[in-house]
């Protein structure tokens, strides 16, 4: 009698799992036939309302492929925002930067991270980020024509509250031939305060001192409502154009903001050259947060050789990399 019973709700139970499992599988087939069936050209720019575009995610080793998955992992320590300025055209460099990213583990934060451009005139690269965004779903796209020095990244700071379904802790603006170790990034950012926050590498590069100038461009760190504040800002409204590093710096100045400042040197810095040119340059070291000016392959392999990205590579037979 009583394995009579244990059969019957065992069989309860597959059954139970079988329902959960079809229902999953048909749920996913009508979201992926109604994306292919049902393109739209004008809806590559985030939304308010979307549900996808902006999943919180905490890439880990283990998890290389889409590091925009949502996380039922408990609460994060902190959220960053990561948005990288870049190109539409700039495929590879995307390519690559989604490998280097997505290959590592973020401690206790949630780390997103997301490409940003504005918008787009080429019909091929129309096409290609279209395919991009419909396998990544990393890519911001702004209102505004592209650009380096004017105006770009007021859009993106002030679009953020608008696009985003919810705030982050922080924001961040980096230039797309950074290398950022996520989890000593991660560990600098936890005991800092998380109101009136600007973090980066303070210009001029012998300086020490983040309350001189500004935070070099390379990639710099504004605390939400401060992202917040510039949105609604005459101030940061009426001074868009010029080096955006320094019109950053100048918004805060003048708006008398970023009480709570914070210079990452030595652990950020450029790209180590035979003969530095200025102290924005120096040698690889092991508590190195962040390398700049990574302009070709050669200096990215160099620099992930050094911080042995690929220590994580499980032996199988099949394949042979000595």
């Amino acid at each position: 009698m009583v394995s009579s019973f244990l059969f019957v709700a065992l069989a309860c139970v597959f059954i139970s799992m079988d329902q959960v499992q079809l229902h999953s599988l048909i749920n996913a087939g009508r979201s992926a036939f109604s994306s292919i069936t049902n393109p739209n050209p004008n809806s590559l720019s985030p939304t308010p309302n979307s549900t996808n575009s902006f999943c919180t995610c905490r890439p880990t080793a283990n998890d290389s492929e889409n590091f925009t998955e949502k996380s039922e992992l408990s609460p994060p320590e902190f959220r960053l925002l990561i948005g990288i300025l870049t190109l539409p055209g700039n495929y590879f460099r995307r390519y690559l930067l989604r490998l280097v990213y997505g290959t590592q583990s973020t401690g206790r934060a949630q780390i997103d991270i997301k490409f940003v451009f504005c918008n787009i005139t080429n019909e091929d690269d129309r096409v290609i980020v279209a395919l991009e965004i419909m396998r990544h779903d990393d890519i911001i796209i702004l209102n505004c024509t592209e650009n380096m020095n004017d105006g770009k990244t007021y859009t993106y700071f002030s679009s953020l509250p608008e696009i985003l379904p919810e705030p982050y802790d922080y924001a961040m603006k980096a230039d797309d031939d950074i290398y950022f170790r996520l989890d000593r990034l991660a560990k600098s950012l936890e005991p800092l305060p998380r109101f009136d926050m600007y973090y980066g590498f303070v210009i001029p590069c012998e300086s020490m001192d983040p309350f001189f100038q500004y935070m070099s461009g390379m990639g710099f760190i504004l605390s939400w409502d401060l992202v917040e504040w510039v949105r609604k800002s005459s101030i940061a409204r009426n001074h868009k154009d010029g080096p955006e590093d320094m019109v950053v710096g100048d918004w805060l100045r003048e708006g008398n903001k970023a009480r709570n400042r914070f210079n990452n040197k030595p652990a950020m810095y450029d790209y180590p050259i035979p003969v530095p040119i200025d102290t924005c340059s120096h040698e690889f070291i092991p508590d190195t947060i962040a390398v700049h000016r990574l302009k070709d392959n050669d200096k990215w392999v160099r620099t992930l050789r050094y911080f042995n990205a690929t220590d994580g590579l499980k032996p199988s037979k099949l394949y042979h990399l000595p």
